[in-house]
């Protein structure tokens, strides 16, 4: 069996006091930080080893780009401005495909009950989900039953910064709508993660928050022939598109 590559990244994200820090890291490091007065003048993060250690986890999982065209697509809704809900999307959507135990506690936990229609998750089905994979992988095996908690229970915080989730200790599920230009940067994410030929058998359809005859429908429409070139059959789906990555999110905007 294929081991996952898993780190504790969930763990110290879902930690982070400053989001900003992001939009740093994409230009800057904590070195760069020295030569302009320290990390003090950009975070009220205290010290410089807590900056390292939330730098490392950022640029690991939320600034690692799979292609030049997919960290054009990101750093582009980062550069539009300061975190917003879209930018926090997309960071949802990049650091799933770069951290292998958020993607698995997605699939495991968050989408199934977002689908299902239920209303709250609870750290405990978190853990529970950690405790099982525990069994199977090795890396795990070296955790603590407090180190499963605290990452049970951080994970559901994380999804509560990326904007999926809101409350306290039971959190509720939140149902992000995609604007029609975030619909079209997903679609646009999508063709850069996806190797399979047929879309419709693509296991990040779900991270459009759509159900999938409604994906379908809303891209189908007229006015945005312009930006993707698609070909339906009822259980084939091909997406091309039409505009360089370089340029999509201006061509939105």
């Amino acid at each position: 069996m294929v081991q996952m590559n898993i780190n504790s990244d969930i763990n110290i994200l879902g930690g982070l006091p400053d989001f900003n820090l992001i939009k740093l890291f994409v230009s800057q490091s904590v070195k760069s930080l020295d030569h302009g007065g320290g990390h003090h003048s950009y975070t009220a993060i205290s010290t410089e080893k807590a900056v390292k250690r939330f730098e490392r986890a950022i640029r690991r999982t939320l600034l690692q780009f799979r292609s030049i065209e997919s960290g054009t697509l990101v750093k582009s809704i980062l550069d539009a401005g300061a975190i917003s809900r879209n930018s926090l999307v997309s960071l949802f959507w990049n650091a799933s495909v770069n951290n292998e135990l958020l993607y698995y506690l997605n699939e495991k936990l968050f989408f199934p009950a977002y689908y299902s229609g239920r209303i709250t998750i609870r750290p405990k089905e978190a853990v529970a989900c950690l405790i099982e994979l525990r069994e199977t992988e090795t890396s795990l095996q070296n955790w603590s039953d407090k180190t499963i908690n605290l990452t049970g229970s951080k994970y559901l915080t994380l999804l509560k910064k990326f904007g999926l989730m809101e409350g306290g200790q039971s959190k509720t599920i939140l149902h992000p709508y995609l604007n029609d230009q975030m619909l079209m940067i997903f679609i646009y994410w999508l063709l850069m993660v996806e190797t399979k030929p047929n879309l419709l058998d693509s296991e990040w359809l779900k991270y459009s928050f759509l159900e999938r005859q409604v994906l379908i429908e809303r891209i189908m429409q007229k006015k945005f022939t312009k930006f993707i070139d698609i070909k339906y059959s009822g259980d084939k789906l091909k997406i091309e598109p039409t505009i360089p990555y370089n340029e999509i999110y201006d061509a939105l905007t």
